[in-house]
């Protein structure tokens, strides 16, 4: 008895055969679908792998430990946390006057038996063989048996005495420095020797060196602290071990001694959500949305889509073909009593037969890349795998899919071939062909539907789905119109030359096998375009919000500390190091004695203040006397009112970097304008006649004089503080030159030269220097400098302006090279399966004296005919979903400012900069260059001769 089985077997017979005989057709079918099914099953394999256990993260976080305590802070408040000890909350609402102040002793949380370790973590500034590095410092004894797996070492060996230390290979590598060198930190001359490397598992990329506990830390911040300079925080967690482990009730006791706590056993066996009291706290949110859960599944969803359609678009076309060429075997098939679905079983059976094996190859090379390559793979993820985590379920679950997309592949050459009669399959005759009708009506209403419903999320709506649906449906109509795009592209044939035209109505006269193509290269490059044109419009937004602190290649050098000492030995080394062209000095008003820092206001030590008239004052934050102290000025007015005022110069903050002084004074002449690149011939002569130039206007009062309050009874602004009034102070008054327009001066409001400052009675300090350079500083020249800098004894701030760097050129040419890829890819597939199904015309090309080059060049404007359709058509399709989503963002940003107008939040800058810019490069890349490429690419593949064929025998 014959059954399905039966068959479906023999069918598979055939189609086994049949692959084996056209073996260039059935690899590159299978190279398409092995590829993605290789980076699905490599990129699962890799995920799994870096995926820790709870008993391997335990290991790598608390080493041999049950426990790792931290101190939360709050002076032994009691505390709610989550399980994993990285979240917690006080217990009650904190009282913060009455909070205790000091560090909690973790030991003695602990019960007796205990064994602990103190892990102990601060970061300074170490000395290199480049110069300085900021680095972590730990202090932990790494052969106590509770840091066992901590810090794996890699060679040298444990240090053993106060003066030796331990390194992370990637430190030495960045430093300069080996086993056997000696390195020292900033501010602190002790010398410690390396003796070993070990590396952190979790984080590969770590710079961080390891000494024995109180060996460095504690005397580095003892000969900081003697030097006056800024000492580094240090944290310390407590490894503990105790009878029994961590559990959750023991965890939640010791909360309430204020102290946070990492437990094996909890991360092994965690409490139900309903016993974390942390997670009943009100306003807490400790899991991820249902939204955020569903957009994630939608994200991978349509990925896994996209790409399934693109096989499946550049794989039926293979089939097809491969059905035509065996369409007379398809006919005895049907002459000798087999039916419809036994022709449709045999070319399905084709898809399933290439799919199965794509899923072996696929899965076997995934496995193998993965396992070859991890080493690589744990550079590049910062860190290492914990086992290599086979899990066979899902790479079958990968390899099925494998098998879905080549019978999805075949399914339409299934049934184009199952309609044909017997006997012009027999004959070979393809009859006369007709396109459908129906699907370019309903790509047609599907692009209408897409770009309303993307127009309509895009200016009536917040909503980013909405506009991405409706250009996804959009993107689908065009692909659905593919076909009849493809035969308006035919008109234009009359036009082109005897090569380039034959290409064209080969491409229009098979669209079956030139529409998948060009929708594959469609979809591709209308991906491409959307994120390019999005990025491109990003980065130009991001461009206009970034903040020059100096004109481009313009450096800046500030010593405000120890009363200035340090100032003029500064300004010489920049000079000296530097490329300097232009060199402006600066100083900086001074109240109280003269070894005050800028920022200091401790006893002896003042400050000024640059006084706005009342009548310059933005009524959006001052306050009214008869007003609550606490009540927002801004609430006064009505929501029609602020924005008004949003846009009054009173209220309007120039755009700029911070101040560098306070109100941003600075004393220093007519050079300074020039460095700053401020083109205002009557401020220049202003300053060079000893007049001051001001840059804002609102402190400038109806006399045209700015003042300057200088405060210099700290105890009594203390007192005026406290009862909400102004800081006694004396004013002094300077007549000012107020600088037309509004210029880009980088924080710089208020230029005084040093004669008017010393006629006004303002007591001055050097400050630094300004500089314009012939070229920009080189990393050599930066490196050398902060060398020399880092021997003063003060902290120095250095500027060098390299301008704005654009965080998505990578990204551009990421994706024109993909899009590239995949379009000389799917054209080339186009073209093979052209030649195929062409052979005959190629031959009776030559038979009636064609010359060779003639095969060549036809080859060449094939593929580059079906290059130049996806990508037009791409490029157009990719534009509307990125338009929307700029225009999306843009009413969003505009809500958002505005409500901060309405709820009286002031006005924060000027309006939202949403810009829509086109990625000319990316599409003259795409349009023109990727096209050509891939002409000459399949050109030159080509050979110029082809065997001549006898004829048939009748």
């Amino acid at each position: 008895m014959r059954t399905w089985y039966h068959s479906w077997r023999a069918t598979i017979r055939i189609a086994r055969r049949d692959a084996w005989r056209a073996k260039g057709r059935s690899l590159l079918v299978l190279a398409m679908i092995a590829l993605p099914i290789l980076g699905v099953s490599a990129a699962d394999l890799t995920l799994r792998s870096a995926e820790l256990s709870a008993e391997e993260a335990a290991a790598r976080s608390m080493g041999a430990a049950d426990g790792r305590l931290s101190d939360t802070g709050w002076g032994g408040t009691p505390i709610l946390q989550s399980p994993a000890g990285d979240q917690y909350a006080p217990a009650e609402e904190l009282d913060w006057q009455t909070v205790p102040e000091g560090p909690v002793d973790l030991a003695s949380v602990l019960p007796e038996g205990a064994t602990t370790l103190r892990d102990t973590v601060a970061t300074a500034k170490l000395r290199t063989a480049h110069g300085l590095l900021q680095t972590d410092i730990r202090e932990l004894k790494p052969d106590d048996p509770l840091a066992e797996g901590l810090m794996p070492l890699l060679s040298g060996r444990l240090p053993q005495s106060p003066d030796e230390v331990t390194a992370t290979s990637h430190f030495l590598e960045t430093s300069g420095l080996t086993v056997g060198s000696t390195l020292t930190a900033r501010g602190f001359d002790r010398e410690y020797t390396v003796v070993g490397t070990y590396e952190l598992p979790n984080d590969l990329k770590a710079d961080q060196i390891n000494a024995l506990p109180g060996a460095l830390i504690a005397p580095m911040r003892k000969a900081l602290e003697a030097d006056g300079l800024p000492t580094p925080s240090a944290s310390t967690t407590l490894l503990a071990k105790i009878p029994g482990g961590f559990t959750w009730n023991t965890v939640q006791e010791i909360n309430t001694k204020g102290v946070a706590v990492a437990s094996r056993a909890v991360a092994m066996d965690p409490p139900a959500d309903s016993e974390v009291p942390l997670y009943r706290k009100g306003g807490w949110t400790y899991e991820e949305s249902a939204g955020a859960k569903a957009a994630a599944l939608a994200a991978v969803g349509t990925v896994v889509g996209l790409a399934m359609l693109e096989i499946c678009l550049l794989a039926g076309p293979a089939f097809a073909v491969g059905a035509r060429r065996s369409r007379r075997q398809l006919g005895l098939v049907g002459a000798n009593g087999g039916d419809r679905r036994h022709i449709r079983a045999i070319v399905l059976s084709g898809g399933l037969v290439i799919g199965a094996a794509a899923a072996v190859v696929g899965t076997l090379l995934g496995l193998v890349l993965t396992f070859a390559l991890q080493p690589l793979l744990e550079d590049a993820l910062g860190k290492r795998f914990g086992a290599f985590d086979v899990r066979p379920l899902e790479l079958l679950g990968i390899a099925l899919l494998a098998v879905l997309t080549g019978l999805l592949a075949a399914v339409v050459p299934a049934v184009t071939a199952s309609r044909q009669s017997v006997l012009a399959s027999l004959t070979g005759r393809r009859g006369v062909r007709r396109g459908s009708r129906v699907l370019p009506a309903v790509g047609l209403v599907a692009v209408v539907l897409g770009a309303a419903i993307a127009l309509y999320g895009s200016t009536m709506t917040e909503q980013f789905a909405v506009v991405a649906g409706g250009s996804a449906l959009a993107e689908l109509g065009i692909v659905a119109l593919t076909p009849a795009l493809v035969g308006l592209f035919g008109r234009t044939g009359r036009l082109l030359p005897l090569s380039p035209r034959l290409a064209l109505r080969d491409a229009v006269r098979n669209r079956g096998r030139t529409a998948p193509a060009v929708a594959a290269v469609l979809a591709a490059v209308a991906g491409t375009v959307a994120v390019a044109t999005y990025a491109a419009s990003s980065d130009a937004q991001d461009r206009a919000d970034y903040v020059a602190e100096l004109p481009y290649g313009a450096v800046s050098v500030m010593a405000p500390e120890a009363g200035g000492r340090e100032a003029p030995g500064v300004r010489e080394t920049v000079q000296r190091t530097l490329p300097v062209e232009l060199r402006a000095d600066v100083d900086r008003i001074a109240v109280g004695k003269p070894t005050c820092s800028m920022w200091d206001q401790t006893d002896g030590c003042g400050w000024y203040e640059v006084v706005v008239p009342e009548a310059n004052q933005c009524p959006l934050f001052t306050r009214d006397p008869g007003r609550p102290a606490d009540e927002d000025p801004a609430l006064r007015f009505s929501v029609e009112e602020r924005r008004q005022l949003a846009r009054d110069w009173r209220c309007t903050e120039p755009e700029g970097p911070g101040s560098v002084t306070e109100g941003g004074v600075l004393v220093g002449d007519q050079k300074l304008l020039e460095v700053l690149e401020i083109d205002d011939p009557a401020a220049a002569k202003a300053l060079a006649s000893g007049m001051p130039v001001a840059f804002d206007k609102r402190p400038i009062d109806r006399h045209g004089r700015i003042g300057i309050k200088l405060i210099t009874d700290t105890e009594a602004a203390e007192d005026a503080a406290e009862e909400d009034r102004e800081a006694p102070g004396a004013i002094r008054h300077l007549t000012v030159h107020a600088a037309a327009g509004e210029p880009q001066t980088y924080g710089v409001k208020l230029i005084v030269p040093p004669a008017a400052a010393e006629a006004a009675a303002l007591p001055t300090l050097p400050l630094g220097a300004y500089y314009s350079t012939d070229t920009m500083p080189g990393s050599e020249q930066r490196q050398k400098l902060d060398g020399e800098l880092d021997k003063a004894t003060t902290d120095i701030t250095l500027v060098v302006e390299a301008g704005y760097t654009s965080k998505n050129s990578i990204v551009l040419l990421s994706l024109a090279v993909f899009a590239g890829l995949i379009t000389i890819g799917a054209a080339g597939i186009a073209t093979g399966l052209a030649q195929a199904d062409a052979e005959a015309d190629l031959k009776t090309l030559a038979a009636v004296g064609a010359p060779p080059r003639v095969r060549r060049t036809l080859s060449g404007f094939q593929c580059g005919v079906v290059a130049a359709m996806g990508v037009v058509l791409g490029a157009a399709a990719g534009v509307l979903p990125a338009i929307g989503l700029r225009l999306t963002e843009r009413r969003q940003q505009f809500a958002w400012r505005q409500e901060a107008l309405d709820r009286g939040w002031g006005a924060f800058g000027g309006e939202p900069f949403v810009p829509i810019v086109m990625p000319w490069g990316t599409l003259a890349a795409l349009i023109v260059a990727v096209p050509v490429g891939a002409a000459v690419l399949a050109a030159l593949v080509t050979r110029s001769r082809g065997a001549l064929a006898r004829r048939e025998a009748a």
